[in-house]
């Protein structure tokens, strides 16, 4: 593979418009660029969840993501282009089955939090909500691929089971949550 990026800095953005992968420019606040800068921080917080001691499995399927969230970030810089493929959605459910059967059923919401790399799998799940939030927004004025939408919806889901498992691994108990009342407030 050549090189695909040559010059970092073009200048060309600084009119305050950016150029999609398939040439058009657009402005940087519109739904299509908001829903890839939110993609991108997703793929951020994951690198930096990544860094944690973490066990095997869950460093594996990190990784496998990252690069998933890349394939759905390019779908979204190039319109009408279909990278992320539906597989991923049942692949992603498989994990989310698999992981959940690990755990103790849930008799009590859970806050963010135990462990740090439990929280940042947390941060990394409200990211990913936003990110979603996003994408429903973009599609509400342009086609976007249905397993776009469905790959955030079960990568949040799956990220909030991944912060209970790291929790359980690393035998630090989950923080329940207590309403005003039980807390004397």
């Amino acid at each position: 593979m050549g090189h695909r990026l040559s010059v970092i800095a073009t200048r060309t953005g600084d009119d305050g418009t950016t150029g999609l992968a398939t040439g058009p420019r657009v402005d940087k606040d519109s739904p299509r660029i908001a829903a890839i800068g939110d993609v991108d921080e997703l793929n951020s917080a994951l690198g930096l969840l990544a860094t944690e001691a973490l066990p095997q499995d869950i460093a594996h399927d990190l990784l496998d993501i990252q690069h998933d969230l890349f394939d759905l970030g390019g779908e979204l810089s190039m319109p009408g282009q279909a990278l992320l493929a539906e597989a991923r959605v049942a692949h992603l459910d498989g994990l989310l089955a698999d992981y959940n059967a690990r755990l103790p059923p849930l008799r009590e919401f859970v806050l963010p939090g135990g462990s740090r790399p439990a929280a940042l799998a947390h941060l990394a799940r409200t990211v990913c909500r936003r990110a979603e939030r996003a994408v429903v927004a973009l599609a509400r004025v342009e086609t976007v691929h249905a397993p776009v939408r469905q790959y955030l919806n079960r990568l949040s889901d799956l990220l909030f089971v991944l912060a209970r498992a790291i929790n359980q691994d690393a035998g630090t108990p989950e923080v329940l949550w207590r309403s005003g009342r039980t807390r004397g407030g």
